[in-house]
């Protein structure tokens, strides 16, 4: 198995997605085609793709997200597997073909997602709200978040989570098809470069946390979001695509 990693932005890093990935020595390519690295020109031969967060939006006129797009639609063609997060999964949905909008209110920082019934019939998602590490209450749990954009449900898709603020918290499409609007990757470190970098962002606001808020974060919140998306990785390496 070969992966591409597509990152929107030179500080949201793979995290954790990178550990995992050498633990299993799966082959991987990281591009930051925020810093103008090109797509490889045979980006066809990787299994997977996987694109990162970034506080442009899906519809700003750049030509690097324009060509994620146009990635995106190849591989659902070709019925391989996709993974994107927050500004990720807002590229997999317009390529897709579903519309990408602002929420009435950002979502900034530890907040819960709530499973979906229709979600929850999946094993993936089971396998989520069963796990040791996930602090499960009214099918609810925490998850570090930084978005003020949401999409529609692209086409065959079904909702996976949901929160407060945003309906379409994550989508699934087949096995190996899917889109999280928050972050279960991050790090204490790479928490501390989004809040660097986006520091301009955290005004008050009802889905909003202030920065001592969410760099107090203990160790165990980290721990308990990267082993969800290790559960999550670990279940996309490993199934079929069905799209």
């Amino acid at each position: 198995m070969s992966i591409l990693i597509c990152k929107n932005i030179s500080s949201e890093g793979p995290g954790t997605i990178e550990d995992f990935l050498r633990s299993k020595e799966i082959q991987y390519t990281i591009v930051d085609l925020y810093k103008g690295e090109s797509l490889p020109s045979d980006a066809g031969r990787f299994d997977t793709l996987v694109m990162l967060g970034g506080p442009m939006s899906v519809n700003d006129d750049l030509q690097y997200i324009r060509d994620e797009e146009h990635l995106v639609r190849d591989f659902a063609a070709r019925g391989k597997k996709i993974f994107g997060i927050c500004l990720g999964a807002q590229i997999m949905a317009k390529a897709l073909g579903a519309q990408v909008r602002k929420v009435p209110g950002q979502e900034v920082g530890w907040l819960p997602i709530k499973f979906s019934e229709e979600g929850l019939r999946d094993p993936l998602i089971q396998g989520l709200a069963t796990h040791p590490a996930t602090e499960v209450i009214d099918r609810a749990i925490p998850v570090f978040h930084w978005h003020g954009e949401t999409f529609d449900l692209p086409h065959g898709a079904i909702r996976i989570a949901s929160s407060r603020a945003c309906e379409n918290q994550a989508f699934q499409v087949g096995s190996g098809v899917i889109g999280l609007q928050f972050h279960l990757e991050t790090t204490p470190q790479t928490a501390r470069d989004i809040v660097n970098n986006c520091r301009d962002e955290l005004v008050p606001g009802e889905f909003i946390q202030p920065e001592s808020v969410i760099l107090s974060a203990l160790s165990a919140k980290y721990e308990k979001i990267n082993a969800l998306m290790q559960e999550m990785l670990s279940f996309l390496v490993e199934s079929d695509t069905n799209n």
